[in-house]
């Protein structure tokens, strides 16, 4: 399709009143066409008022229409066939693999979210049947369900075009809750965005439901993500990006006259320990772990937010050999494009800290990329009291780096876990010998992570039930959450209690004949969906 460079606003392409910007390529850092308007304030509020009329026939929708409604999305996505994934490398520099795996993902995730609809588990349905003659007092009928929140700002990631973006998990599950959606475009990628949000756009208008479901934003995200926070049609924020914006964004929602939560993903570390087992192989053994933790550290030029950036190692002989692997692992890699000019020079100073602090060696580098803003993959090494002892050692750097530090045993890992702050994974490496001395550190990691592994990598987030993408602050703003996975449809959803309603004015849900077939707990019991449910079991 022809790309317009305007917004989507309620079902309509809307040009901005305000400045221009342009998506570049970050391979040449050439503007790529056209350049996209940008809104005005006035013109934000067009959009927001829009999702808030639509809140309430979206927000009752019958989970059958709604599911259709998620699936055509993922079928108007694929619909769109190369000229996605072109687009999107052209924006971002990631390889056509790496784009079309996201693509995959961004459909599943959505359909993944249509059959959590049907099945309507979500709604959390609960009924406390009256008891009339209960002594000393009667008991009152009592029935719950979770609601929608309603309207839901949602912004673009930059490090996941497709996955984390117009479509993407806040999205999905946002819409999957029933809470329309004004989306803010990232803009690094307005192309790519503009694609996805027409699929989008396509299927509320195919499927007759209100324009103001979904709209899509261009505009600065200082003025207008700030004032999409602030408006008092939105009733909650989905974010993935830096940490500096995601506070910014916190700040603003809880200066509001009614706050309102904000589900931000940040920053993260997600730590490695490698324990004694894992290093008693043979020499080819300790090549592969090496191998395996570069490959995590340098994958999409460590522009993911579960790339390890610290790895414990112990110390002597095994270590040693651990860390010449890893020297020459990386060494053998070349930078990749990273995602935008600006990301490239924040790797190159981050890494340039961390390689003036005190206690802190190269371990080894890789080679520059062909193109520009491919630096060369490096990975440093520090001792397990230089790192509790430097805060610096504690930063982010978003990009091919990584820290090993050395430790001397339980006592300095169980320190070293307490000092960081929370983070989104930590893995464990290691075998059966190592169980009891894993052991104590299991609970300190539970107190700071949203995910712990087991001789596996964490950038591998697999969308599932069971699946937290979550984790303490500032991994992400509010631990109890997950943005990956069915359980993110929680975070746009409240309870309420109907108490002694009479059947003519209780939701589908909480009826007794339960036409919507959902599976519900009555007097504490969960009940099928197939046992008749309105009397007291």
């Amino acid at each position: 399709m022809t790309l317009t460079g305007h917004s989507l606003i309620a079902g309509r392409t809307v040009a901005g009143n305000g400045k221009t910007t342009t998506g570049f390529n970050p391979a040449t850092n050439e503007a790529l066409e056209p350049a996209y308007t940008l809104v005005t304030e006035e013109q934000l509020t067009t959009a927001t008022r829009a999702a808030a009329d639509a809140f309430a026939s979206f927000s009752t929708l019958d989970p059958d229409t709604h599911a259709a409604f998620l699936e055509s999305i993922a079928d108007n996505i694929e619909a769109i066939g190369e000229e996605l994934i072109t687009r999107a490398g052209q924006e971002t520099g990631l390889p056509a693999a790496r784009l079309q795996g996201e693509r995959a993902r961004t459909t599943g995730q959505l359909r993944l979210f249509a059959a959590v609809v049907r099945q309507g588990d979500h709604r959390g349905v609960r009924i406390d049947p009256a008891i009339p003659d209960r002594a000393p007092l009667p008991r009152a009928d009592i029935r719950q369900r979770q609601v929608p929140l309603g309207p839901v700002a949602v912004f673009g990631a930059s490090n996941f075009p497709l996955a984390f973006s117009t479509a993407g998990g806040d999205t999905a599950s946002a819409l999957a809750a029933g809470c329309p959606v004004v989306f803010k475009a990232h803009n690094a990628h307005p192309g790519t965005s503009e694609l996805v949000g027409h699929a989008v756009t396509k299927a509320v208008k195919d499927h007759g439901l209100h324009p103001g479901v979904f709209s899509l934003i261009y505009g600065p995200g200082s003025s207008i993500g700030q004032a999409l926070v602030a408006d008092p049609a939105i009733k909650a924020v989905g974010f993935t990006g830096s940490q500096s914006a995601g506070i910014a964004l916190m700040r603003t929602a809880a200066n509001r006259p009614e706050p309102i939560p904000v589900y931000a993903e940040m920053s993260s570390l997600n730590p490695v320990f490698v324990f004694d087992g894992a290093l008693s192989g043979d020499a080819a053994s300790i090549d592969a772990l090496a191998a395996a933790y570069v490959t995590a550290v340098t994958g999409s030029s460590g522009q993911l937010c579960t790339s390890p950036g610290l790895l414990f190692a112990p110390a002597g002989e095994a270590g040693d050999k651990l860390a010449a692997a890893v020297g020459r692992a990386v060494a053998a890699c070349a930078g990749q494009t990273m995602l935008t000019e600006g990301i490239a020079g924040s790797w190159n100073t981050g890494t340039e800290a961390l390689s003036g602090a005190a206690g802190v060696e190269l371990i080894g580098q890789g080679t520059p990329g062909p193109t520009k803003n491919a630096p060369a993959p490096a990975i440093f090494g520090t001792q397990v009291r230089d790192f509790v002892s430097n805060e610096v050692l504690h930063q982010e750097i978003f990009g091919a780096a990584s820290l090993v530090i050395r430790y001397t045993g339980t006592e300095d890992l169980i320190e070293a876990a307490s000092r960081i702050e929370g983070q989104l994974t930590a893995s464990l490496h290691l075998t059966e010998q190592d169980y009891a001395t894993a052991a104590p550190l299991i609970p300190v990691l539970e107190q700071k992570v949203g995910r712990i592994i087991v001789n596996g990598w964490p950038t591998g987030v697999e969308v599932g039930h069971a699946m937290v993408h979550g984790g303490p602050f500032p991994a992400t703003s509010d631990s109890r959450t997950t943005s990956v996975g069915t359980l993110a449809i929680h975070r746009f959803l409240r309870p309420v209690a109907y108490q002694n309603l009479p059947q003519e004015l209780l939701p589908a849900s909480l009826q007794d004949e339960n036409p919507w077939h959902l599976n519900r707990r009555i007097d504490g019991n969960v009940l099928p969906a197939e046992e008749k449910a309105g009397a007291r079991a």
